[in-house]
């Protein structure tokens, strides 16, 4: 079994209050759960209105297919238009059973 966790830090665009930062942050992260069904949540940069850190999770019995869900998720939110992947980091958790 692998794990793969990701952090993505995003810029947010026309943004000028926390408000309106939680509604884009909250539309994108719940049409990701929607789409891939995948544990997302908002991880950092809570109080900074024009950025975000957004980390999620994938698990698979194949390095190839995580890899694959987390290409289409990063694919996914840049093609949104409100926000832009400035940088991510991945984490690879192996498991095996004996």
């Amino acid at each position: 079994m692998i794990t793969v966790i990701c952090k993505i830090e995003l810029i947010l665009f026309e943004v000028n209050s926390l408000k309106e930062k939680r509604m884009i942050i909250k539309s994108i992260i719940g049409r990701v759960k929607a789409k891939f069904n995948i544990s997302i949540a908002e991880v950092g940069a809570h109080d900074l209105w024009g950025r975000s850190d957004i980390g999620f999770a994938c698990v698979s019995t194949q390095t190839k297919h995580a890899n694959q869900m987390l290409d289409n998720i990063i694919s996914f939110i840049e093609r949104d238009g409100r926000a832009e992947i400035i940088k991510q980091e991945l984490e690879y958790v192996s498991l095996f059973e004996e």
